[in-house]
């Protein structure tokens, strides 16, 4: 119950139809304007549904600049697991890796391998295409959202959020499990840390000894979203714009970075891309605890007027919207997908 009061009254945790409600009816104004319903397959041509659903994460990365991504190497389905070691060897690969959906949602399926064991654990769970990808320790984690329009040669960014792990501070007495069951947004993963970390959660961290419990920037995993756009400047703009550019055709979405430091990172120097979410992105300053829902409202109302906008032109330029029944048979697709990541 305690619980349950905390969540309804932060807005941060409301239910995915709720928190959206009012951008529904902004959804239907501009899928009457583009007449269709699936218009945002045109903000970025070069992935797959624009970045919405069904895109490849691997795809996406061999579009960026190489150096500034992780190194990452694919695992069709249904792959042996040798094969799986002799691609580690052969990109000199150590442990720990992450692995996760080639298709994702949300951070749904994600999971940190220490070993071989875990990841083939998770190997023989996973019946669709993963990634392995190199574990970076960097520090930091933000999220940035970039923005352009077709025919400029300079975007913009419109937001930036930084991420707090889900990280607990050792007193020195208490477990970890009651580390955790002293902050509600903690407890609230208390059921996946359980499964996943299991007798470990007994452990007694040493005073002021830091446990990362959950080595992802997901705000569905715990991490703690604050909203750090005052931290956009011409040097950050130029850095992400530099990686936008040599990406064909990509025009709106999120970078999620992992980096040493705020200096070194508008230096352009100690960080990589983790990911770059397309059109299925959202601002993700918007989850700061500071924030009001209807800051989020606007938040979300503005990008999706950005994205609006930027497929209209692209469509102009000849790049198709998808049709409905093509759209809803990507839908159904993505559908069965997160139910195969549940699984995990």
């Amino acid at each position: 119950m305690r619980l349950f009061i905390h969540k309804i009254r932060h807005w941060e945790y409301w239910p995915f139809w709720a928190l959206y409600f009012p951008v529904f009816f902004i959804w239907a104004w501009y899928s009457l304007k583009a007449r269709n319903l699936f218009f945002f397959n045109a903000a970025n041509p070069s992935m797959r549904n624009g970045g919405f659903i069904m895109d490849s994460k691997m795809q996406i990365y061999n579009q960026m600049p190489a150096g500034c991504y992780p190194k990452t190497i694919l695992i069709p389905a249904n792959s042996a697991f040798g094969k799986v070691k002799d691609l580690l060897e052969e990109n000199s690969m150590a442990y720990p890796v992450i692995a996760k959906p080639d298709m994702g949602l949300r951070g749904s399926a994600v999971k940190k391998a220490d070993s071989e064991a875990v990841l083939e654990a998770y190997h023989q769970k996973a019946r669709f295409d993963y990634l392995v990808q190199e574990f970076i320790p960097y520090p930091n984690e933000a999220g940035i959202f970039f923005v352009r329009f077709p025919g400029e040669d300079r975007g913009r960014i419109t937001g930036i959020v930084a991420k707090e792990l889900l990280t607990v501070t050792g007193d020195g007495t208490s477990t970890i499990m009651q580390l955790v069951r002293q902050d509600p947004r903690f407890e609230m993963q208390l059921s996946t840390l359980i499964k996943e970390m299991g007798w470990r959660l007994s452990q007694i961290p040493q005073t002021g000894e830091k446990v990362n419990l959950v080595p992802l920037g997901n705000h569905c995993r715990g991490a703690k979203f604050t909203d750090a756009s005052h931290l956009i400047s011409d040097k950050l703009n130029d850095v992400i714009n530099a990686i936008a550019l040599k990406m064909p055709d990509f025009y709106f979405g999120r970078f999620d970075v992992m980096f040493n430091s705020w200096q070194e990172l508008e230096g352009g120097i100690n960080f990589n891309v983790v990911e770059v979410n397309g059109a299925a992105s959202e601002p993700t300053h918007i989850y700061d605890p500071e924030h009001s829902i209807f800051f989020a409202w606007k938040e979300l109302i503005r990008h999706i007027g950005y994205m609006f906008k930027i497929s209209s032109q692209n469509n102009r330029r000849g790049i198709p919207y998808l049709s409905f029944s093509e759209g809803m048979e990507q839908y159904r697709q993505h559908k069965r997908l997160v139910k195969q990541y549940e699984k995990l």
